[in-house]
């Protein structure tokens, strides 16, 4: 092995010396002295940033410098690299500006040169450092692309381009499948509760990424002259523009038994008495507008069984009522064999007796509150069917018009269609959650706070990496995803590419 060069320089990081004692003089100068501490974080953010680009170019150039050179390198293809070039370079964006990477190529005919300095240092594929990846990944999920620049910009003094910025969040999300299929969660308990809940939210997308049955409907009623009113969507009318993205979450929690009055307290003391119900720890979340309902409900009871590999715990499903998901739901315990508790979720229940309240009483009334929680109660308390048959005729009895009586009707359908799963006098005994609490904050979090900014207008890649990236942080697993990502990126880029790095790679 021979050396890459004979004798190092005098100090590769003299130029960098010189800027940090100028840095010093200024700060023991005149001009600090009036300054005001504002104009002195400006200045040594400024002048800071150079002198740490200035220190990466330095250890860069000295690592160039020291690099020896071997006789061959033989790669994964089995074709021996005995041509050394020295001196090849290629550009790094950083956090702290752009850098020059220096270093040797080996080369053989016929085949793409290898650069194991290249592998020492994990550099990526693109020219965008991982430090500006994980900025980007950051930032992104955040506010829109152009926020995340900013302040890539901000915090940096430069930043990649819009479109630069939305690749390198692409780049960073795309190990977070893999990532939760190796996670390993911590052993429960028999008796805790395994908790699963399904949600769905719209997402704006660009009109080539729409599903095609969506796209479909949209090209009939554009066929047959569009929406009735050019400035706004009439009654009953859709854009046709959204796909949706399928949402859950699962955690596990300990029972904790409750009556309906804790639910819906009927007095003071009720509400001074009443017990809190399960409280989730262990929570995951999970997003996808690319997958279908099937394959997002199998990926969260992949992650069920993981968590309970031998169907030991009692697993609770919270759902809304779709009629499909819950179609879905009910066919994937079937395949796997596991007993599954579908439970509606109460506040959408509490919603429909709402809608009851205002064909009897008139809007603002104190006795409707009243009424919904005396109907709200009794169904807490298993009674689900009796409470629509007696809304049915209080609105028969008062001698409702079928306009006035809609909502009445509405409740007392979804009642008999739901009862199956409105068992809510078991599932309080039990201990059960009964509200979908955690998943609808998922939705808001991971699909309205951010996707559903005005005028955005999504890529299905787009709008699938920044799901994946807010559910990461969502679950508070983005450090520990970041260390898997780097780890993969580095077998992608660097050790499969290398005959003697095959074993790693394995």
């Amino acid at each position: 092995m021979e050396s890459y060069a004979t004798a190092l320089p005098p100090d590769v990081f003299a130029d960098s010396r010189g800027r940090f004692e100028s840095l010093v003089a200024m700060l023991s100068g005149a001009e600090a002295a009036a300054s005001t501490h504002g104009d002195l974080e400006e200045r040594l953010h400024t002048d800071g940033m150079v002198l740490l680009r200035g220190l990466l170019q330095d250890h860069l150039s000295l690592r160039a410098v020291q690099e020896q050179r071997v006789d061959a390198i033989t790669g994964s293809d089995g074709v021996v690299r005995t041509r050394a070039e020295r001196g090849r370079t290629r550009a790094l964006a950083t956090v702290f500006g752009e850098v020059e990477v220096e270093r040797i190529v080996y080369r053989a005919p016929g085949a793409p040169g290898l650069n194991p300095a290249d592998m020492a240092l994990s550099l990526p594929r693109e020219k965008h450092s991982h430090g500006l990846r994980r900025r980007a990944a950051v930032e992104a999920v955040r506010g829109s692309f152009d926020d995340a620049r900013a302040a890539i910009a901000r915090s940096c003094g430069s930043a990649p381009g819009k479109r630069q910025v939305e690749e390198l969040v692409q780049r960073a999300a795309m190990d977070v499948d893999d990532f939760y299929r190796h996670q390993r969660p911590e052993p429960a308990e028999a008796d805790t509760l395994l908790v699963l809940t399904f949600d769905a939210k719209g997402i704006v997308m660009l009109p080539a990424h729409l599903r095609e049955a969506t796209r479909r409907n949209a090209a009939r009623k554009d066929a047959a002259g569009g929406q009735r009113l050019a400035s706004r969507l009439s009654s009953g009318e859709k854009r046709g523009r959204k796909r949706m993205a399928e949402v859950a979450a699962l955690d596990d929690a300990h029972p904790v038994a409750r009556t309906p009055l804790d639910i819906i307290p009927a007095t003071a003391l009720d509400r001074e008495d009443k017990v809190k119900g399960p409280v989730a720890t262990g929570k995951w979340v999970t997003a996808s507008v690319r997958d279908s309902c099937k394959d997002v409900v199998a990926t969260v009871f992949d992650e069920a069984e993981r968590r309970d590999p031998d169907h030991a715990r009692t697993w609770v499903v919270l759902v809304d009522g779709a009629q499909h998901q819950l179609e879905v739901i009910r066919a994937e315990a079937e395949h796997r064999k596991v007993t599954v508790h579908i439970v509606c979720d109460i506040v959408h229940v509490i919603e429909y007796v709402w809608k009851a309240a205002w064909s009897f009483f008139p809007p603002g009334d104190l006795a409707a509150e009243a009424w919904v929680g005396e109907q709200t109660r009794r169904i807490l308390a298993g009674k689900p069917i009796k409470v629509a048959a007696a809304i049915r005729q209080k609105a028969t009895m008062a001698g409702l018009a079928p306009a006035k009586r809609a909502g009445a009707d509405k409740c007392a359908d979804y009642l008999h269609a739901k009862a199956p799963y409105l068992d809510y006098g078991k599932a309080l005994t039990a201990g059960w959650p009964i509200a979908t609490g955690i998943v609808e904050g998922a939705c808001r979090y991971l699909v309205k706070d951010r996707m559903d900014i005005t005028g955005a207008r999504w890529s299905l890649t787009g709008a699938e990496a920044v799901l994946k990236l807010r559910a990461v942080h969502a679950s508070g697993d983005f450090d520990a995803y970041w260390q898997y990502h780097l780890q993969r990126e580095h077998l992608r880029v660097h050790t499969i590419r290398y005959r003697d790095q095959l074993a790693l790679a394995a």
